[in-house]
Formats: C-alpha cells, sequence, structure tokens
C-alpha cells in the first residue's frame, strides 16, 4: 500500500511536474511539489517525505547541491532527474549522496519502478547493530561510521552500503547482479555503471591506486573483490 507514503518532487518543468504528480497521485502516494532547489529543506520541514525526486538543474539552488543538505540532515532515499546521460552527473550525483537517478525523459513505469526499489533499500536501515574490522578499517553498522588508521572517514549513504556490503563479503567475488540485487532491488541490465563509478570513489578516499589496486579489487567478467588482509598499514609514512 502506498497511500501513506510521502513524496517531495522537486521540479521548475510545470509540464513534467504535473504529470509526474498526476502519475504519482495515481498510484496512492502523496505527493507535494516545489519548483526551486532553496525552497526543499522548508518543504521538507511541513512535510516529512518518505523520498525525494529532485531534478539536478533548478533556480535558487541546484539539485546537487540540495541533495548534499538533505544528506546532512536525513538518510531519506533520493531520486535524481537528469536530462543527461553523461558520466559527470551519474559521479557527482552519486557522490552527493542521491540513491538512484532517472534520465529525462521520465518513463512513468521504469519511474514507479525506482521509487519502490528504493523504499525497499530505506527498510533495511534498520538490521541489527553490527561491526566489521579489517586490519586498521572499523565498520560500525548500527551508527553508520566508518574508522581508518583512527580516523574518522565520511562517506555517502550509498558508499557505505556498498563498503559494508563489500566488507561483509571480504575474500568473496561479489558479482554485479548480486550486488543490484542486495542493494537496489533489481537485477543488473548489464548497461548501469553506478557501482563501477562508487567503486572509484572507495579507492580514492581509501587511496587504493586505481592503477594496481590491493584493498578493492576488479576481476574481470565476474565481479568486485574486498581483500581482508589489505588493510594493515605496514608502513606508517605511506599514504
Amino acid at each position: 500500500m502506498t497511500e501513506n507514503i510521502k513524496i517531495l518532487l522537486v521540479e521548475d518543468d510545470v509540464s513534467l511536474a504535473s504529470w509526474i504528480s498526476e502519475y504519482l497521485l495515481e498510484q496512492e502516494f502523496q505527493v507535494k511539489h516545489v519548483e526551486r532547489g532553496d525552497q526543499v529543506m522548508a518543504a521538507l520541514t511541513d512535510f516529512p517525505a518518505d523520498l525525494v525526486l529532485l531534478d539536478v538543474m533548478l533556480p535558487g539552488l541546484n539539485g546537487i547541491e540540495v541533495c548534499r543538505l538533505i544528506r546532512e540532515k536525513s538518510a531519506i532515499p533520493i531520486i535524481m532527474l537528469t536530462a543527461r546521460a553523461d558520466e559527470f552527473d551519474e559521479v557527482i550525483g552519486l557522490e552527493a549522496g542521491a540513491n538512484d537517478y532517472v534520465i529525462k525523459p521520465v518513463r512513468p513505469r521504469a519511474l514507479l519502478a525506482r521509487i519502490k526499489s528504493a523504499l525497499r533499500t530505506r527498510v533495511v536501515e534498520t538490521e541489527p547493530s553490527n561491526k566489521l574490522v579489517h586490519g586498521d578499517l572499523v565498520i560500525y553498522q548500527d551508527a553508520k561510521r566508518v574508522i581508518y588508521q583512527g580516523e574518522e572517514i565520511e562517506l555517502s549513504t550509498n558508499l557505505f552500503a556498498f563498503l559494508w556490503f563489500l566488507a561483509s563479503h571480504a575474500g568473496e567475488v561479489i558479482d554485479r547482479d548480486t550486488v543490484f540485487k542486495a542493494l537496489k532491488g533489481r537485477e543488473y541490465d548489464g548497461l548501469d555503471r553506478r557501482f563501477d563509478v562508487m567503486l572509484s570513489s572507495l579507492r580514492k578516499v581509501f587511496h587504493d591506486d586505481p592503477q594496481k589496486p590491493k584493498k578493492f579489487k576488479t576481476i574481470w567478467g565476474k565481479g568486485y573483490l574486498f581483500v581482508a588482509d589489505a588493510w594493515q598499514d605496514n608502513n606508517p609514512a605511506e599514504s
């Protein structure tokens, strides 16, 4: 049932916003629409949404900045709406904390599938508290904290979820389909590169040489590998 689920739609294209709102209302969601990026935080105070549909190009404040502001306050699912299909939007949007993105022109059924997937992912956040330790890396699942070499590492919601999933399967090669089903609630379509982008981001954060990675490896044709014994710093001077 969706009648109690609130969606905040942030879109300055009035025509597009109108049909998306009508479609979501037909699906029995509650919908609030704002046209400007600088109206979003106030709107969320008055309308405690369960998910945000957020356009990238907005007056007042662009979608990427809005996404970062929301992430400072909340882990609410965010789906970006973008007219650009290039990697720049993908990288920046995911690193800013977006859960997913939809490329315009928006297809109703595809949008609904993405919304349902993001809402399913939200439910996973209440799993029992847990902790993983690999050398100098400590991950607290309940508190969403990462400590590496004694320092706290700030990660977006998506990057944390991906890191936790990989670290939970340390030493195993995890194929893309498994990752997509676990973290996005759908099968890998053979084209979506979001987790390749996120793996590159994790390598950057943890100073893992992308040319000769030791911590996060990509096994071509098979998937991703978190190397459990690569997290003990044997050379403190090296960073």
